[in-house]
Order: C-alpha cells, then sequence, then structure tokens
C-alpha cells in the first residue's frame, strides 16, 4: 500500500491486516529511525556515511522511540530515504516481513512510499491511496493539535508540499502508482467508506 502522507492508508492499512489476520508493518517509522539515529549522533541527514551507519545499525528498539512521530524524525526521513544504500539496507527488512510474517501470520500488510513498485512488485494486492493536497495537509493539522502541537496552518501545508516534492522527484525509488495498483481517493470519503471501497476491491481481484 502506498502514498503520500496524510491520504489514509495507515489507517486503512491497520484495518485490512486486523480483518484479514496479516501481520502489519508501517515503513515510514524505518527511515524515521535512521534520520532519527543521524542527528542524535550529530550529523546531518544529508551525510550518505552516516545514515547509511545508522541504517545498518538500526534495532528494534529504535522503532520503538516515540521521538520517530515528531516532524523532526519525518523530515529527516525524507531525506535519509533518498540513497540507494540506506535503501538496499532497509527494504531487505521488510522483503523478509513481506516473505516471513511474524507471529505465524498468513499474510502481511506492509504500507509506504514504494512497496508495490519497489519492495514488493509481486504483491497479490496493491494500493495506491492518496487525496487532495489541502485535505491531507488538514487532516495533518488536526493530527498534531489533537497531540497538544501548536501548528500553522500555512506551515503546515507548505511542508506537506516540500515533502511530497522530495518523493516524488527523489532518483532512489521515487513515489509513483504502481501500474496494476489500485487507486483509491480518499478526498471525500471516511474511513469507514474507505475501508469498504479496499475489501470491495479485494473481493473483487480474489474472487473471495
Amino acid at each position: 500500500m502506498d502514498g503520500p502522507a496524510g491520504a489514509g492508508k495507515g489507517t486503512l492499512a491497520k484495518r485490512l491486516a486486523a480483518h484479514l489476520g496479516y501481520a502489519y508493518l508501517e515503513t515510514g517509522p524505518l527511515y524515521r529511525a535512521v534520520g532519527l539515529k543521524v542527528l542524535r549522533q550529530g550529523h546531518d541527514p544529508s551525510d550518505i556515511g552516516a545514515a547509511a551507519a545508522a541504517a545498518r545499525d538500526l534495532s528494534s528498539k529504535d522503532l520503538e522511540d516515540p521521538e520517530i512521530r515528531s516532524d523532526t524524525a519525518a523530515n529527516a526521513a525524507s531525506i535519509v530515504a533518498v540513497y540507494p544504500e540506506v535503501r538496499k539496507i532497509l527494504i531487505q527488512f521488510q522483503r523478509d516481513f513481506a516473505s516471513h510474517p511474524p507471529g505465524g501470520a498468513k499474510g502481511a500488510v506492509i504500507e509506504g512510499r514504494d512497496i508495490g513498485t519497489v519492495v514488493c512488485p509481486n504483491a497479490d494486492i496493491k494500493f495506491f491511496v492518496t487525496a487532495s493536497l489541502e485535505t491531507r495537509a488538514n487532516r495533518r493539522l488536526k493530527e498534531l493539535r489533537e497531540r497538544g502541537i501548536e501548528a500553522i496552518p500555512s506551515a503546515v501545508l507548505r511542508d506537506m508540499k516540500d515533502r511530497d516534492s522530495r518523493d516524488s522527484q527523489r532518483e532512489a525509488a521515487p513515489l509513483r502508482m504502481a501500474n496494476d495498483a489500485i487507486l483509491l481517493d480518499t478526498t471525500e470519503l471516511t474511513a469507514d467508506q474507505v475501508f469498504a471501497a479496499a475489501l470491495k476491491s479485494i473481493e473483487s481481484r480474489t474472487g473471495s
């Protein structure tokens, strides 16, 4: 499951995984954890060597750090995700998860930016979840405020636009919709409507 920030793919992915009894992996924290580790080691996320070293040293404990949800970690993640060496290390982690889902799960639901195009190009079902820039920015603003974080609407919109630009224009696995992916535009849909549409698409593709 791929798509830009704020489109609702995380909510949908978790709900589908629970419904189907599949393991769930959010790949964003992998890159966030690497970016945060680089910063905490006193390096700049644009330092390719430092980013690759942080990726190789990444552990499950790093993924439990609440700071990986911060905007600082998100922006650093968008930078380190550009580097082929970092992506190579973390892509293997994701593929291992897909081929050997933990907990004896019969399958996996993985969400990110390049799952259907790079990580799991042979996935049985691919979704590309999107929404208008304004809708996604408003969702992000609401999320920040619910967490008690003061945010300026124009700044949130600008940051969202910058992240979209970096994700779609990077040389290494840019954000794009796979040719065989199912498009879900959530701009005018509730979470329940998106879930229902996804299930209908799955049933149509698999016949069950």
